[in-house]
């Protein structure tokens, strides 16, 4: 009788906790719309006013997440005798969700709403600032934030370091301990690889992209290209904005955006690519979990994996330029008249330190990661002031990557997430390229053919294989569990640092 009784409680807190995740998801899709609608066609006037609305519906979206009723769900279905009862989907819905509400409990409703109406005016003031080189403007937007970010770090608590609490946000389990010797390692083998591809004598031409190029051909050459990469645009679209990003609303609605500049065709054809790596992630998440925790990806590093896989792995192969070279010629005859499929090859994938991050070449992106992760680091235990970033990053673009940025636009101003509250965020893009080698090799032992499906335009199979392996899973697994299960070991940064130095010493004649 007693099993009966806890087998009713138990049906009926799984039935109240499910309707309580799907509302909760539900309002995160129309948030996640209105994110999209604010960073591409919102009016400017009309944004300040808005955020208070967002701020509203964030709020609720919020205390529902940390009410009675869920804590009361949690409190049942987290019993170690009732959670192993539990079906793999709604047991990986209750750890998310626990997680959640075991942080976010600790964090007042008010502060909450305070924190939302002030990314959004954070973001607006960064667009000014960034537009007018002005770091005067965003300043006191930033000190708030940061100020704001260091209070949700002490109410998560953490164990060593402050910045640990912050990056568990968006890889669970991943410290600064765990972090920083990846890092270290990542940093030392490139800046090695780095100066002996700057005295190697065989450089790659750079007047090829030193043109304008059209940019309603490079918006009809995008949209060419993704259809080819299996992009479902009738579950999509795709728009302009500042700062590109994706934007999965649902399983049915995943939108991507991207930037175009007339004189720089590379960096709309890889952020394209790069925004379809994480759009095919999301459009590939099991329709089962739609309404639930789980339709997201299992972390950011996990999803930055997708897209940086689709943007270097696939994206800058000379395979894939053997497929795509005659479109790419067709659309920029002018431009490409002339220019070898090997050279046009190597100068997509020339190696030069660079001061914009999302232009940077595969090699020293990771350098501008890593800037910004001891910059963040810094902000978060009080050794860093947001007044003094200007020099700080200055300084640090000169010992990292030997250039000093002109201005604070193409220097502090020129990356979105600060203002928006992502601190902890940056690590996930070098944790994707860490990732997205050890992914390789693992598609290579399935898959022996991969480059010369890629020669032939063969990229479903590419598609299905990252579908079967890691798509479908939504968060069902934690990274650890995702990364271990498809590869078969713990992350380590060996694959990236042998991908690194094979791929350019071939380029390079090192």
């Amino acid at each position: 009788m007693a099993q009966q009784v806890l087998d009713e409680t138990v049906q009926q807190a799984v039935k109240q906790f499910t309707a309580l995740d799907e509302k909760i998801s539900h309002f995160s899709n129309i948030l996640g719309l209105l994110g999209w609608d604010s960073r591409t066609y919102a009016p400017k006037k009309g944004k300040p006013i808005f955020a208070k609305a967002k701020g509203t519906l964030w709020t609720e979206t919020f205390k529902l997440s940390i009410s009675k009723e869920m804590g009361e769900c949690l409190e049942t279905l987290t019993k170690p005798d009732v959670y192993e009862q539990l079906d793999p989907a709604t047991r990986a819905c209750v750890r998310e969700r626990k997680s959640e509400y075991d942080k976010s409990k600790q964090i007042p409703s008010d502060v909450y709403n305070e924190y939302v109406v002030l990314s959004s005016n954070a973001n607006d003031a960064w667009e000014e600032a960034r537009a007018n080189d002005d770091f005067g403007h965003f300043q006191p937007y930033l000190e708030k934030m940061i100020d704001m970010k260091k209070r949700f770090a002490e109410y998560y608590g953490y164990e060593k370091h402050p910045y640990d609490a912050l990056l568990d946000e968006f890889e669970p389990g991943l410290t600064v301990e765990k972090l920083d010797p990846l890092f270290a390692d990542l940093r030392k083998t490139s800046i090695d690889l780095l100066k002996r591809i700057q005295n190697s004598p065989k450089q790659p031409r750079k007047d090829i992209f030193e043109q304008t190029y059209d940019i309603e051909k490079q918006k009809e050459f995008a949209h060419f290209i993704i259809e080819k990469l299996g992009y479902d645009l009738e579950a999509g679209r795709l728009d302009e904005t500042t700062h590109p990003f994706a934007m999965g609303i649902n399983t049915g609605d995943v939108r991507i955006t991207t930037r175009y500049e007339d004189n720089n065709p590379r960096m709309a054809i890889f952020g394209t690519i790069h925004e379809t790596g994480h759009a095919l992630y999301e459009q590939g998440v099991n329709p089962d979990y739609e309404g639930r925790v789980i339709r997201r990806g299992a972390s950011f590093g996990i999803h930055e994996s997708q897209s940086r896989f689709l943007e270097n792995i696939v994206g800058r192969t000379k395979e894939f330029w053997t497929y795509f070279y005659d479109d790419i010629q067709r659309h920029f005859p002018h431009q490409l008249s002339g220019v070898s499929l090997d050279e046009f090859y190597r100068a997509v994938n020339a190696v030069e330190p660079s001061l914009i991050r999302v232009e940077a070449d595969e090699l020293t992106y990771n350098l501008h990661i890593m800037l910004r992760y001891e910059i963040e680091k810094g902000l978060i235990a009080g050794d860093i002031e947001v007044k003094d970033l200007p020099e700080i990053w200055n300084e640090k673009m000169e010992d990292y990557l030997g250039i000093t940025p002109p201005s604070n636009r193409l220097g502090v101003l020129q990356d979105v997430h600060w203002s928006h509250g992502g601190v902890g965020y940056f690590p996930s893009y070098s944790l994707g390229n860490l990732y997205g080698a050890q992914i390789l090799n693992k598609v290579l032992e399935d898959m022996p053919d991969f480059y010369s499906n890629i020669e032939k335009g063969e990229f479903m199979k590419i598609r299905e294989w990252s579908r079967e392996n890691i798509h479908q899973y939504g968060k069902l697994y934690t990274p650890g569990e995702l990364i271990k299960k498809v590869t078969g070991e713990e992350l380590n940064s060996k694959y990236l640092v042998n991908y690194l130095e094979e791929k350019f010493s071939k380029l390079y004649d090192l």
